[in-house]
Formats: structure tokens, sequence, C-alpha cells
């Protein structure tokens, strides 16, 4: 790799969820942005910390510490305002658990595209739309409206295939919440087809310029989960490829926050290697085709960092298990909540131990337009290649 860095000099506002422990006060989505970019303004610092700093994620079922009120979030914001440091190039936003602090988020959002908006392409706004998985929502239920508020104003939307669906859901502890049944798109997705048209919607309905649907599998037992993402041409239709990925049988937490700080990376990389990157929302002409949208060819490295630092997550978290097995069989006659929590901190993603992986992707599986895809497995390149 060479000595320069891998991508131009990026400014990040981060505005997610903060853990108090591992890796020293630094979040996944953190993380990422500071080894990559030569100046990130992220959540790692504490003075422009925002949103939750719990002492560690919720993952373990519980945890002790404080959220960040939506007033604090706008106080920051003004500290930042008065001293002229809001000069971002993107700004990133995660989970926020009440329609108060998605309102502040929105807020900040729209008085960076306002300043921005004389110089075309100068900002981009990625927000990825945290309310729950797998049937559950985890946030307040005024959430989701607040949400659907934002959607015009953002660049870049990154659901999870329940977020960006029509239906019904539940609450963290499995209870019946009263919410309301629809989430993003209003199109309840069970199959690609309806996958398609809620993208569609998204792009035509909304304005999303881009979209990138994650944890996509409609049959739990596949041993493939895919990323299927689309960049709108100028009259709202989709060009929409997938990546499919082996899943791996073990739950992290972080992961969805990972991929959305190195898909900012590596977005801005491939927009900038195609010289669109003084154009509106960083948008591919429409004669582009889905496989060579910058957002693919992003999505292609992304994945290829991730999946191959989770499977080495996988490896250390299987021997420490193994470790603590001990011959008499003693982490098995743990108690429940016990045995979860030695499972959850041995599942915790080795982002410092891997950087490299971060820094030189293997691009293992390649985008597919949708549609020429062969079904049942992911598709590897003849060789892997090493990215710089």
């Amino acid at each position: 790799m060479s000595a320069e860095a891998p991508v131009l000099e990026t400014k990040v506002l981060a505005i997610a969820s903060h853990v108090g422990t591992r890796i020293l006060l630094c979040q996944l989505p953190s993380d990422p942005l500071l080894l990559q970019s030569r100046r990130s303004i992220a959540d790692a610092r504490p003075q422009r910390r925002t949103d939750h700093l719990p002492g560690n994620h919720l993952g373990y079922g519980q945890s002790k510490g404080t959220q960040t009120s939506a007033k604090e979030i706008a106080d920051l914001y003004a500290g930042l305002k008065q001293s002229y440091l809001t000069d971002f190039d993107v700004l990133l936003t995660g989970y926020a658990p009440n329609a108060q602090v998605v309102d502040a988020i929105g807020a900040i959002g729209r008085d960076l595209k306002l300043k921005a908006s004389t110089r075309t392409g100068s900002f981009l706004w990625v927000l990825d739309p945290v309310m729950g998985d797998d049937g559950r929502i985890y946030v307040n239920a005024d959430v989701v409206p607040a949400y659907k508020r934002l959607l015009r104003d953002a660049d870049l939307i990154l659901p999870n295939q329940f977020e960006a669906e029509y239906g019904r859901c539940t609450v963290y502890t499995g209870l019946q919440l009263n919410c309301p049944p629809r989430l993003l798109s209003d199109v309840k997705i069970t199959a690609m087809p309806e996958l398609v048209d809620a993208i569609t919607k998204l792009h035509k309905d909304y304005r999303v310029p881009h979209v990138i649907v994650t944890s996509v599998r409609f049959d739990p037992s596949s041993p493939i989960i895919s990323v299927v993402g689309s960049s709108s041409r100028t009259d709202g239709s989709p060009r929409i490829f997938k990546v499919d990925i082996p899943a791996l049988d073990c739950f992290f937490s972080g992961t969805g926050d990972m991929l959305a700080a190195l898909t900012v990376i590596r977005l801005r990389e491939a927009v900038i290697e195609k010289g669109l990157s003084n154009t509106k929302s960083w948008r591919s002409p429409d004669e582009v085709d889905a496989l060579d949208l910058p957002l693919a060819k992003a999505t292609e490295k992304v994945l290829g960092s991730m999946h191959t630092i989770l499977e080495k997550t996988k490896l250390a978290m299987d021997a420490e298990l193994e470790k603590l097995r001990g011959p008499q069989g003693a982490l098995e006659k743990e108690s429940e909540k016990r045995l979860h929590l030695r499972r959850t901190k041995a599942a915790e993603v080795r982002v410092v131990r891997n950087l490299q992986d971060l820094l030189t992707p293997e691009v293992k599986f390649r985008a597919q337009a949708l549609g020429a895809a062969e079904e049942g497995s992911p598709a590897r390149l003849p060789q892997t290649d090493t990215i710089d």
C-alpha cells in the first residue's frame, strides 16, 4: 500500500451510539473512519460525543450510563458552529432512541446541506435508520415517522430488510408494541421482487438517491445473506445490484455501524475515481449500469473487509469459548445469563487486531446485476483481489 492515505482528506460528523468500554472509548463507526481518513471528526472525542454512552453496547442485554438529550445534541452542534468547525464533507447518522433526537439530527443535517448548497457535491448525508431487526423494533414507536420525515433530505440510506419494509413490529422484549405497522417503504418484503418494489418506492416517492438494504435473507435457513443496493436515475428508476456472501453462524453486535462507516470511506473513494465528486449526491449519469456504480464498487470492498474480519472474530470467539469450557464442561454449567455475557464478550468484533483488512480489503464477492445472478451461491472472483 502506498504511503499516501487511501482516501482524500475527509471530514465526517458522526452522530451515533457510543460505548464506554472496548477499544478505548472508540465505537465501530469511529474506528474505520479514523483509520482511513486523514482528518475525520467522529464521536470518539468526548466533547463531540453524541446520543448514547452506556458502559457496554446493548447486545449484552444490560447497561449503565447516560443518554444525550436532543437539546444537548443541538448544543454540541451549536458549539461547533460558533467555532467555524462545521466544514464537513459527510454526515453519518445512526441510532437515535426517540423522535426528539431524530428531529435534532434532522435539523443538523438540513443545516449542513443548506450550508453546502452552493457547492455541488461538497456534502453527503448518510442515514442509517436504526429501528429494529428480525421483526422486532427496539426504539420508541415515534421514531418510525420521524425517520420517514428525514428520507427526502438524506443522500444514502442504509436500512436492513426489516427496516425497509412494511411489517407489524414488536418491542425488543418480544411483547406486542402499539406502533405503526408501516416502516420505511410501506412494502412487505418476502421475496426479491418486493424488495425491488420497496427500493423503487424509496427512490421515487422519497427521492432518496442511493439505497443499500442489508441483512437480506428470505429463508432463515439459507446459508447466503445478501446486501442489495441501488443508485437512482434522474427519473427515479432504480439500478439494482446485489452482493451475496456466506452467512456466519454467529451473532455480532455493531456490524451495521461498521458497514455504515466503511461505506462512507469506500463510496467517497469510488466517487473520486469516477470523477463524480462535484455532482449532486454523487449520482452517476443515467447511462451507467448497476455494476459500474460507485455504490456497487464500494459495497464490494466494504463486504470484503467485513467478512474477513468477522470470520477472524468467529475463529477467535470459538477458541476463547473452548478455553473457558474446560475438561469438566464448566461453561455449560454456568447460568444462562452468565453464559450469554461470556458469549457476547467473546463475539466482540476484532477491529483493532485486523487493521490491514480495513486498509487493504480482499474483494471476495462481486456485485451482480439483479436478475442475472445465479441462485444458491455467492459470486466469487476467479482469484482474490487485494485493493490498496
